[in-house]
């Protein structure tokens, strides 16, 4: 145990090294945690003119249809859009902005072999999105496409079913993040 005097009373260094070994650790994890991006969606720029947005209802023209994709990908990005910005939503002509999208893409792939066999499928989803911002006169459109892979031994129903909820987050995260952050 290392000792040092300082007056009358004498400072065990042992004791510190708890307190020492926390702040050490502290500042290690916030210098490590630093170099991290994390992206939120604060940086949102919507014109302050912008104040209500009307989602459309995203049609599904894909040649194979998954009849629960289009009402749940919609109903996610109007939840999407009213809890992560300022914006409000309409179903009426009121809109600054109206944004519609149709799945153009549903298809099945494999994706993976081993030892001579299918060992993973994928599943590749496509959306045009279009967004007219009324008040402007501007339309953008965004192309969002995202796969999902899964086990060959798994049906496309077993699949479909397994995978539907991270297709709808994953497909309105990414058309929130191109119509709002430009990614």
């Amino acid at each position: 145990m290392n000792k040092h005097k300082t007056g009358k009373k004498s400072i065990t260094l042992s004791g510190w090294m708890p307190g020492i070994c926390l702040i050490a650790a502290a500042f290690l994890f916030g210098s490590v945690n630093s170099g991290c991006k994390i992206y939120s969606f604060r940086d949102i720029s919507i014109p302050d003119s912008v104040k209500v947005v009307k989602v459309k209802y995203i049609e599904n023209k894909a040649t194979y249809i998954n009849p629960n994709l289009s009402p749940r990908l919609s109903d996610r990005l109007r939840q999407k859009i009213v809890s992560q910005t300022r914006l409000k939503q309409t179903n009426g002509n009121d809109a600054d902005w109206e944004i519609e999208g149709v799945i153009t893409g549903y298809s099945f792939s494999t994706s993976g072999i081993s030892n001579q066999q299918v060992a993973t499928n994928r599943l590749t989803v496509s959306v045009k999105v279009t967004v007219n911002k009324i008040k402007s006169g501007e339309v953008e459109n965004y192309d969002v496409s995202r796969s999902f892979d899964f086990a060959a031994s798994q049906s496309i129903q077993q699949a479909e079913a397994a995978l539907l909820d991270e297709m709808i987050r994953g497909l309105a995260d990414d058309i929130f993040n191109k119509m709002f952050s430009d990614w």
